[in-house]
């Protein structure tokens, strides 16, 4: 990726969620901007791809709408840019020359909507809402997954391997027999364990295991 989104903007600054538009048709670009400035809604708008990929992406929730066919690269070739940069911003296309092999390709790589132009404003609006409340919630779920995997790192050696064991459905004395300790060692390091994530039940503990995608430690 050779460039990234918006940061020393004032509105990017805010807290509110941001629309990044990239068009070429200045006046469509005008009119979106409009549009969601009456639902209160942040903007920053683009007419290529090269000044949206020298900007850099302010951490607030958001979501790009792209157009298909755009000078340079295309809103296709972003989108596989962004992916292999690790951005998971969502992405609305919108084009006046879809096709359904084109629009089955954007939606396979994770898509929000593919409009055609011209399209209905509340249609835009709806797609606009679902992609922000789309980046929210992974907003909100790398972040609990980011507190688990904090908690994790302070668990010793031996807790984190006893931690994965339990959490395959292995009892005590299966996971003593695994890592050659006493049932009651075993019973000590899982206390600790479930005191350390914060885990009162082993359903939490499972369940936290599954958020760190946590895989068997076998000796």
């Amino acid at each position: 990726m050779t460039g990234r989104l918006l940061t020393d903007d004032p509105v990017a600054r805010s807290n509110g969620p941001i629309v990044f538009i990239v068009e070429d048709d200045i006046s469509l670009r005008e009119a979106l901007k409009r549009l969601f400035r009456t639902v209160d809604l942040n903007t920053e708008v683009f007419g290529s791809a090269a000044e949206l990929l020298q900007h850099k992406l302010p951490d607030v929730p958001g979501c790009l709408i792209l157009d298909v066919r755009l000078p340079g690269v295309s809103g296709l070739d972003i989108q596989s840019e962004l992916a292999k940069a690790n951005i998971h911003i969502p992405i609305i296309f919108i084009t006046g020359h879809g096709d359904i092999p084109m629009s089955v390709r954007a939606m396979k790589a994770g898509a929000v909507d593919f409009l055609t132009k011209p399209f209905r404003d509340q249609d835009i609006l709806d797609a606009v809402v679902a992609a922000i409340d789309r980046d929210r919630r992974r907003r909100e779920k790398e972040g609990e997954v980011a507190g688990l995997q904090a908690l994790f790192e302070s668990l010793s050696a031996r807790e984190r391997e006893i931690m994965a064991l339990v959490t395959t459905g292995l009892m005590n004395k299966q996971v003593a027999a695994e890592v050659g300790l006493s049932e009651i060692t075993v019973k000590i390091h899982r206390g600790n364990v479930m005191r350390k994530m914060g885990a009162r039940t082993l359903a939490d503990l499972v369940r936290m295991a599954e958020s760190l995608q946590l895989s068997r430690i076998k000796r």
